[in-house]
């Protein structure tokens, strides 16, 4: 953690503040929406087809207008996108605590999901934009604090769930007001460039998008990468399912065994498995060897599946059955702490630092879509697996999603689509309307008094 904390401390002061916000927001995020469903079915009483489209209307309103949210970070700069998503997510957060009517719960879902359109491909984009030549390190520092947050978050609601799913609400909320407040006094304003000024009205973003549409080879590691995003979204699907099986009763516990060994692995070891792979790879082959290990991960259940399981009786026994598990969820996650980084800066240079920000968001709703179209996949196949005596059947079928996704972008690399260096390619959307650098935690350091 030493050298993620020195990482942290070397960057300017906007991309501390914007690590720090990630932060925030996965905390106040995860320590609520974990406990959301058993709120909604139990709390207020709804049916389960009810609480489905709760949460169903909550992701689509994020993936769906994550394009929406990125063209608008372009034309109106990165900071109001972020601030207003953090006061949406306040809103939206606090009025799932005090609302019972389904219409004013599918409101605040609503308010929920368009939030995360609108602060995430902002986000990603003013990262790159101030981290320079030194993007790569930067979103690996980004992503330790992002999987902080995901470990701390539910271990905090926890505890507050324990006083009312209404304090939970509350304290998310009052989390994000914190947020939008300190981004709004404290992070740069980025405006338009002059030289890159758009054109404006509908006839304007659909030109953005038949830019961003038209990048073929930005396409194409997108349709790639969606393998990689359905993969790692079995962490919360058939991992969870796995651990329900192998255990029995005790399948939530081995769910959030699964949770913390993902977000610890993550934490311990981002920062120097970039370093890593950065001295070996380039940055097209680093991101095709973290999703073929991501591949790879799915091969210890593929060798233990037909083990017909017995509810353990003893700690040991439920550690031994969840031992396949656990190694596949320990190599999914380096693969995908491998790739990310790498993964980010990618899609800068493939868009050359024009509309950067549009083309996270191209590209997060396209994941979207791929992560909702795998998870309906995997749950069919795991059904028809378990029904037909092939319990090895699913895993299979992901570990060969994975082989996909690396033999494409293989491909990608081969044919010069993929960048084979990290080149200096400035972030040239909107720009510091600021020149005076906010102070990193350093200078704030040196600034108090001692005794």
């Amino acid at each position: 953690m030493t050298g993620t904390w020195g990482q942290f401390r070397s960057f300017s002061g906007s991309v501390q503040l914007l690590v720090i916000n990630q932060f925030g927001i996965n905390l106040g995020f995860y320590m609520l929406m974990p406990y959301l469903a058993n709120h909604l079915a139990d709390g207020l009483g709804m049916a389960a087809w009810t609480v489905g489209l709760v949460l169903g209307v909550r992701t689509l309103s994020q993936q769906g207008l994550f394009l929406l949210g990125g063209t608008l970070a372009d034309r109106l700069g990165y900071k109001p996108m972020i601030v207003a998503g953090c006061a949406l997510r306040t809103v939206g957060f606090g009025l799932l605590g005090v609302v019972e009517t389904l219409p004013a719960v599918l409101a605040a879902s609503v308010a929920t999901g368009l939030a995360g359109a609108l602060f995430n491909p902002a986000v990603r984009a003013y990262l790159a934009a101030d981290a320079g030549k030194r993007r790569v390190e930067a979103f690996a520092v980004f992503n330790v604090f992002y999987q902080a947050g995901i470990l701390v978050g539910p271990v905090v609601g926890l505890a507050l769930i324990m006083l009312d799913f209404r304090v939970v609400c509350l304290t998310a909320a009052a989390i994000f007001a914190a947020l939008t407040v300190l981004q709004l006094r404290s992070l740069p304003a980025r405006v338009p460039d002059r030289d890159t000024q758009h054109s404006t009205g509908v006839a304007g973003v659909l030109a953005d998008w038949r830019m961003v549409v038209g990048n073929r080879a930005f396409l194409l590691f997108s349709l790639a990468m969606i393998t990689s995003y359905i993969l790692s979204a079995q962490i919360y699907l058939a991992l969870p399912l796995q651990a329900g099986r192998v255990l029995g009763g005790g399948g939530d516990t081995g769910s959030s065994v699964l949770f913390a060994v993902s977000a610890v692995v993550a934490v311990l070891g981002q920062v120097r498995l970039t370093a890593w792979a950065k001295a070996r790879f380039s940055p097209g082959r680093s991101v095709t060897t973290g999703v073929a290990l991501m591949s790879a991960a799915f091969v210890p259940l593929v060798l233990t599946a037909h083990l017909a399981p017995a509810a353990p009786t003893t700690m040991a026994g439920a550690a031994l059955a969840l031992a396949p598990a656990v190694g596949t969820t320990v190599l999914l996650t380096l693969g995908t702490a491998i790739a990310y980084p790498f993964e980010m800066d990618t899609i800068v240079v493939l868009a050359d630092g024009r509309l950067v920000a549009t083309h996270y968001g191209f590209y997060n709703t396209l994941s979207g879509i791929g992560i909702t179209a795998g998870n309906l996949a995997t749950g069919l196949v795991w059904d028809v697996g378990l029904s037909s005596g092939w319990p090895w059947l699913v895993w299979i079928a992901l570990a060969a999603t994975g082989a996909a996704g690396t033999v494409a972008l293989a491909l990608l690399l081969r044919t010069g689509r993929l960048p084979s260096h990290i080149p200096p390619v400035p972030v040239t959307g909107p720009v510091s309307s600021d020149t005076r650098a906010i102070p990193t935690m350093r200078d704030i350091r040196r600034k108090v008094p001692t005794r």
